[in-house]
């Protein structure tokens, strides 16, 4: 079962879905018959949510779904506080999909600062609910060792390969189910990328093989900028041979589309809109959250003052604040009350949510990326600093 990661994208509307729909869910499930929940990770859904996942999705749609990140990266499985009670909200929360027959599994997405820590894993794998299966996807290579490979088929948690600049493609099976995940091999952001069909054609034997020892195969792309996920999974599945009328159709169309645009300007970042906007608040979102977001969106652009402004460093004054972000020794220092209270959890504030929102959108994109990948070895302080010159 192949789809997307996510499915309410703006950017879908013309390669994808049309004006009309009203429902893009709706529109979504007339060719995929699965997809992954990806806002689940920023946020707990409402039981009401959830029951329309179930409800509003045709007989045989199969969802699965990422664990909020509040599990994963912020109580780190349970090493910052415990967890129990926040995966068996989050079960409860998505029970409607799993009574119905639509949730496929769950997936654990755990940071890149997570190291090889075999018993914390276990730990957690051992609170986890029997009747859901569940994937756990790593972004730092310590995890690549046998004892990770023996402990997850102890516990059939499948592991999601990945295609992704952090992690080898290697394929493991270690449960009844397999779990694969494109995300794009680009730089700022990996998933503002477009995959060559020589670049999907590896994959194709590495599917197959995978489908013959496990019951259920997903897999999801996750590159979303201007569509690019539906128009490889497509390809993914026309070179399976496993494309349905309907979905080559959809192929047809969505080929079209980019053939009109200019090749050289698709890859580009400064080809972001202003309908783009919310792709930057989404990568902000791993390191704050909507309310932050929706209180920096108060903040007027007459109460901050950008001093520098260049591809290592980023000075401004911000009402009665100052916020210094150095690129190059990756290390953010400012004053304010909340963001010295998110120092040990490397939370943004409104302050700085402002700024990376404001400036020069490459730069924000690279800041973005770096703390994604590099998040441990970056510096959160709460000092005062001297303003350059510039």
């Amino acid at each position: 079962m192949l789809g997307t990661s996510g499915w309410s994208y703006k950017e879908w509307v013309g390669p994808f879905y049309t004006k009309e729909d009203k429902s893009l869910l709706k529109a979504y499930t007339k060719v995929f018959n699965t997809a992954e929940i990806d806002s689940t990770f920023y946020r707990y859904p409402s039981k009401g949510t959830a029951m329309g996942w179930a409800r509003y999705s045709p007989e045989g749609f199969v969802f699965t779904a990422k664990l909020p990140k509040l599990i994963t990266h912020e109580k780190k499985l349970g090493t910052v506080s415990k967890v129990e009670e926040d995966l068996n909200t989050f079960v409860d929360l998505m029970e409607p999909l799993w009574i119905s027959g639509k949730l496929g599994c769950l997936l654990i997405q755990l940071p890149p600062s997570f190291g090889y820590n075999l018993e914390q894993l276990e730990g957690f794998f051992n609170i986890l609910p029997s009747q859901i299966k569940f994937a756990v996807e790593f972004r730092n290579l310590s995890w690549m060792r046998e004892e990770t490979w023996i402990l997850l088929k102890k516990y059939q948690v499948a592991y999601a390969i990945v295609d992704e600049p952090l992690l080898p493609a290697d394929v493991q099976v270690t449960s009844d189910i397999a779990y694969f995940r494109w995300h794009g091999r680009g730089e700022r952001p990996w998933f503002d990328y477009r995959y060559k069909k020589e670049e999907l054609e590896p994959w194709i034997p590495k599917l197959e093989n995978v489908a013959k020892k496990t019951k259920t195969t997903y897999g999801y792309f996750n590159n979303h900028f201007h569509g690019y996920a539906v128009e490889n999974c497509l390809q993914v599945l026309q070179m399976m041979g496993q494309a349905t009328a309907q979905q080559k159709e959809s192929w047809e169309k969505i080929e079209k589309h980019f053939a009109v645009k200019d090749k050289t300007k698709e890859t580009k970042l400064d080809a972001f809109t202003t309908e783009n906007e919310t792709n930057l608040e989404k990568l902000l979102l791993p390191f704050t959250d909507q309310k932050r977001l929706s209180r920096a969106a108060e903040i007027e652009n007459k109460e901050m003052h950008i001093r520098t402004q260049t591809s290592d460093r980023v000075e401004a004054n911000l009402r009665q604040y100052t916020i210094l972000i150095d690129l190059r020794s990756r290390k953010i220092q400012h004053d304010c009350e909340d963001w010295t209270k998110g120092l040990a959890t490397k939370r943004l504030c409104k302050h700085i949510d402002r700024l990376i929102l404001s400036i020069n959108k490459d730069i924000a994109l690279e800041l973005l990326t770096s703390l994604e990948q590099h998040k441990n070895e970056w510096k959160f302080e709460s000092t005062q600093y001297t303003q350059s010159d510039s």
